[in-house]
């Protein structure tokens, strides 16, 4: 590479580094937050807090770089615009496509980074992330069964078990539960056993009986019965043991799907080799990114008032790519037969750039006014 080249992409690069750094931090502390309340609230450690949180962090990145590399790439040139350095590089004969090379280079390289979260890092992280989850709700399971204490794993309900029997058996069981304010419900029973089902832990209760306290008029209804199931699978985080999402299988699995795949995610085999596919789509949507910013930040001639609107242009043209993104993602959902259409985004985009690029290169006219 010549050194205007190493100047461009460095300039780049570490622009890229602080805008990835600031989007990362963003949707981080957003996703972080949903899961400090659900840990808490479920009496966990602040390491596993950590743990689960870095887990999510190659899919929130794998996300974010896209956008990242438009913004360094308005950024970077927009200040060299600015500082009139993109004006002395193009008085030196550099062609618009000779200034899209560092530029290309650069999608090229985030794209990488891209196509490793995304056939790598992001299956990865979500199986151990599953993993860890699983593990969560059996340790949130085990510690409703101590006897002698009132536990409360949810605000507004409570759980008391006299005895606790090594075959399993609860002795002694009571349950009340207040969270609806217009009424109070108390389960009682003389034994429980916790039943593992797909949806999340049962507790079915063996002769006991149900007090309903109704506020209004402070009516109490009071039921029998020989056997009753009470869901705690709300009360649990959520687990999905011994199967897998989509997102969790490698490429090489979704590219091969097989029945048995399909029954475990949950997703057609078009779906799934269609998966695959848009996984590839999705890194090219780097250079896409870099080289519609470049092409619309050199159109215009130079202004003291900055490049703005050519900024906003190249917001909107990748808003544009985005929609046709969506669009097509709906289409193969339909019809996975169509996994074609996840690559024509990427397309659109080139396109749009090679236009933008093409009108740069353009010779003005420049329009002499007649002096009177």
């Amino acid at each position: 590479m010549g050194r205007i080249d190493r100047y461009l992409l460095s300039q780049l690069t570490a622009v890229f580094g602080l805008a990835s750094l600031v989007l990362v931090l963003v949707y981080w502390i957003n996703r972080a937050v949903v899961l400090f309340d659900q840990l808490i609230a479920d009496g966990q450690s602040a390491w596993v807090f950590l743990e689960l949180t870095a887990l999510a962090l190659p899919s929130i990145v794998r996300l974010v770089l896209p956008l990242a590399a438009l913004a360094a790439t308005l950024y970077a040139l927009a200040r060299l615009a600015g500082d009139s350095e993109m004006t002395v590089v193009q008085a030196t004969g550099a062609s618009p496509w000779r200034l899209a090379r560092p530029v290309l280079v650069f999608g090229i390289i985030v794209g990488v980074l891209v196509s490793i979260l995304a056939h790598v890092l992001t299956p990865a992280s979500l199986s151990r992330l599953n993993s860890r989850q699983s593990e969560i709700a059996q340790t949130a399971t085990a510690r409703l069964l101590r006897e002698g204490e009132f536990v409360s794993p949810r605000s507004g309900l409570t759980i008391y078990i006299r005895e606790v029997m090594p075959e399993g058996e609860l002795r002694g069981l009571l349950l009340s539960d207040t969270r609806n304010p217009d009424e109070s419900i108390t389960y009682t029973a003389s034994s429980a056993y916790m039943v593992r089902q797909e949806d999340g832990p049962q507790l079915v209760m063996i002769d006991g009986m149900i007090q309903r306290l109704e506020q209004p008029g402070e009516r109490l209804l009071a039921t029998s019965f020989a056997d009753l199931a009470f869901d705690l699978g709300p009360l649990m985080p959520a687990a999905t043991e011994g199967r897998r999402s989509s997102r969790e299988l490698s490429t090489l699995e979704l590219l091969n799907p097989t029945p048995a795949l399909a029954q475990e995610t949950g997703k057609a085999e078009g779906l799934l080799y269609a998966e695959g596919h848009d996984r590839f789509a999705e890194a090219l949507l780097a250079p896409v990114a870099a080289l519609i910013g470049l092409g619309a930040l050199l159109q215009g001639q130079f202004s003291r008032f900055g490049v703005w609107r050519q900024v906003i242009v190249a917001v909107l043209l990748v808003i544009v790519v985005k929609g046709v993104e969506s669009g097509t993602v709906q289409a193969v959902r339909d019809d996975p037969m169509l996994w074609p259409l996840t690559y024509l985004p990427s397309l659109t985009g080139f396109a749009i750039a090679a236009l933008l690029l093409w009108q740069a290169a353009r010779p003005r006219r420049v329009r002499w006014r007649a002096v009177a």
